[in-house]
């Protein structure tokens, strides 16, 4: 018997489309599974499922008269509890935004909304998803499905546990450091950064317009598979004239991508810290199979990548934690999570003198990283140092933990996660692609190509 649930959003909505499931029923599938499974995982923290069956209702009835809104019609889905929700809490993990309720969705939101999703609840993050363990005074820690005992990451670990459970087939995440990529390397899920300026951050609990760490953080889709990842990239992007950074760049089509003549360089040690055995074998493993669809696969690595990583902690320390006591006054907040203590570092703030300098090592470094896409088009690297951790470990971390995404962060660069293999323990091991900006075709292409290769386990 076919498990709908675990079907993908572009399966789901086929069968929605054609009249094999109605819409409502589809969410009420997935309710169950939540109402069964997430009392232990505690992915979706909060949830609007009356709301979402009375959507499904009106759904199914504009099928009935061959009315639809788009590519997701009847597709139940869950967003990272950091976007604004119009009519649906959107607390961001602090305490200050607890009974908020904003009165309009995100456009990321709005944008699947409009192409017929429809929203379940939303899943859990850590304080102003700046943390790699998703935990909170509000709703508490999420776990990973795989290990109860072990971190989904952070900070879309609500998102990835809800994919992974298959209490819906698409999320949407944010990633400033990582939190999208290692979460989904964690849970066994596909996730997306794309190209800083392609989607509008408007509505998020880390907003735009933060000067210095400005260009950081993105918004990106979470899923099980890369046609749903590039069916909702597809969605969201595009200027929401609000959004100051975000430009009409054209979207290129991974359809249209030649494998053939690819470039693609792998690499599994950085030069910071080498990944953990097990996902040093599933990139020289994604290297090989890579061999058998392009000419040209090398090992090779950006030099500089340890500069980079020191000038990303420079850029994120330089205000000595203003910009976080700025969002908590916004927000207000009085009592926060000690998750956020490394954020609010009492380190002497440069002067106006060091500052430019650090600006423009920035600048440096980035056109430096750039060149390394002369002689290449893809990057196939580890996404993490670790496999998914035990909870409270990832607290005293150094930078240098996240240094296998933060530098692409700095960048700007697109890059996703896929699910590569599973660890001798039983864990999900992924792998990272990265493209030079705007080549989010590519990044999608390789993905895909990798996917069709791998059969994931179900839970």
């Amino acid at each position: 018997m076919t498990d709908h649930t675990y079907l993908s959003a572009v399966e789901q909505a086929s069968l929605v489309r054609d009249g094999s499931i109605r819409a409502i029923n589809l969410v009420q599938l997935c309710i169950d599974r939540i109402n069964n499974l997430d009392g232990k995982i505690n992915a979706v923290v909060t949830r609007c499922f009356e709301r979402a069956l009375n959507e499904a209702e009106i759904l199914d009835q504009e099928r009935s008269r061959g009315k639809f809104r788009g590519p997701l019609h009847g597709v139940p889905i869950t967003i990272k509890d950091s976007l604004d929700t119009g009519g649906i809490a959107s607390t961001g993990g602090t305490m200050g935004r607890r009974k908020f309720l904003p009165k309009q969705d995100a456009p990321v939101v709005r944008r699947l909304r409009q192409a017929g999703a429809i929203i379940l609840g939303k899943t859990n993050t850590p304080e102003l998803t700046l943390s790699g363990e998703t935990n909170n005074l509000i709703f508490g820690r999420t776990n990973n499905p795989y290990d109860l005992s072990r971190s989904p990451g952070g900070s879309s670990g609500g998102s990835v546990a809800a994919i992974a459970s298959g209490y819906c087939a698409l999320e949407l995440g944010s990633d400033t450091g990582g939190s999208i990529r290692e979460p989904a390397h964690y849970c066994g899920v596909s996730g997306l950064k794309p190209t800083f300026g392609r989607v509008p951050r408007s509505g998020h609990i880390v907003p735009h317009g933060l000067g210095h760490l400005d260009r950081l953080t993105q918004i990106g889709p979470i899923a099980r598979c890369v046609d749903d990842i590039a069916l909702a990239y597809r969605l969201i992007t595009g200027p929401d004239f609000e959004d100051p950074t975000v430009v009409p760049m054209p979207a290129f089509s991974h359809e249209e991508v030649t494998l053939r003549k690819l470039r693609i360089a792998y690499y599994t040690d950085n030069g910071v810290i080498a990944p953990d055995p097990a996902i040093e074998k599933q990139i020289i493993a994604a290297a090989g199979r890579l061999k058998t669809l392009t000419d040209s696969v090398t090992p090779a690595c950006p030099s500089n990548i340890p500069g980079a990583c020191a000038t990303y902690e420079q850029l994120r320390t330089a205000d000595g934690g203003n910009t976080v006591r700025r969002l908590l006054a916004r927000y207000g907040t009085k009592r926060y999570s000690e998750d956020l203590e490394y954020c609010l570092s009492s380190a002497a703030v440069p002067s106006a003198r060091q500052f430019s300098q650090i600006l423009e090592e920035v600048d440096r470094t980035k056109s430096e990283l750039l060149g390394f896409f002369r002689k290449y088009d893809v990057i196939v690297c580890p996404p993490s140092a670790t496999l998914a951790r035990k909870h409270g470990e990832s607290l005293n971390d150094t930078m240098s933990m996240w240094s296998h995404n933060t530098v692409y962060n700095m960048t700007g660069w697109p890059s996703i996660v896929i699910q590569s293999g599973m660890s001798d323990e039983g864990l999900p091991v992924g792998v990272q692609i990265i493209a030079a900006p705007w080549r989010e075709d590519r990044v999608l292409a390789v993905a895909r190509a990798l996917e069709r290769s791998f059969i994931p386990p179900d839970l």
